[in-house]
């Protein structure tokens, strides 16, 4: 599975019987494909894994002009986005009751779960948007009337408000590691 962070859409996604560098480096091609990034920077965050570093998948990253990085040695959750989307599926109404008979059949429950976390899931690290609304580029107009109707709810009944409204402003970028971002940045301005 793939997922875009700045929207948090999962962008491309496959179920197979085992993990491969080959498998992983077909999806990148798809998901690549798909959403059209050619030309565009892309930094695709991946664990250790061998199947995430194996030639295959490092090969299409090369020809497809997407720059690796990978997780912190013996460090499982340094990416936060991606716990956050295993929380979610646990916690979603979707969550099987059991495990699955087939292959067929978790890839049934993936593709539902994948359109329902897209389509529908109003993700609060979104202000309450979906994640294609926000990769769509619909959001801002959306949290603008919502930002709206709170004002004028709290202008009819200032009483009920104790402060400002809710800020329904997205950030315009997104970073996995906001403090290395922030030590690179410095380190280019000084070297300027």
């Amino acid at each position: 599975m793939m997922k875009d962070i700045y929207s948090r859409k999962l962008v491309v996604n496959e179920v197979h019987e085992n993990e491969s560098s080959e498998h992983a480096s077909y999806l990148l091609w798809r998901g690549c494909l798909r959403e059209q990034t050619a030309g565009r920077p892309l930094v695709l965050h991946s664990d250790n894994g061998t199947a995430m570093k194996g030639a295959n998948k490092l090969s299409a990253m090369y020809d497809l002009g997407v720059v690796p990085s990978f997780s912190r040695p013996r460090v499982s959750n340094d990416n936060a986005y991606a716990e956050a989307l295993f929380r979610t599926a646990k916690y979603c109404p979707l969550w099987p009751e059991r495990p699955f008979d087939t292959l067929e059949e978790a890839r049934v429950w993936v593709h539902q779960f994948v359109q329902w976390y897209n389509e529908e899931h109003c993700h609060s690290g979104l202000k309450y948007v979906t994640p294609n609304q926000r990769h769509r580029g619909e959001a801002n107009a959306l949290l603008k009337q919502r930002a709206a109707v709170y004002l004028a709810a709290r202008e009819k009944h200032p009483q009920r408000w104790s402060g400002e409204t809710r800020n329904w402003k997205l950030d315009d970028t997104v970073y996995l590691n906001p403090e290395r971002a922030q030590i690179q940045e410095r380190k280019y301005m000084e070297a300027a």
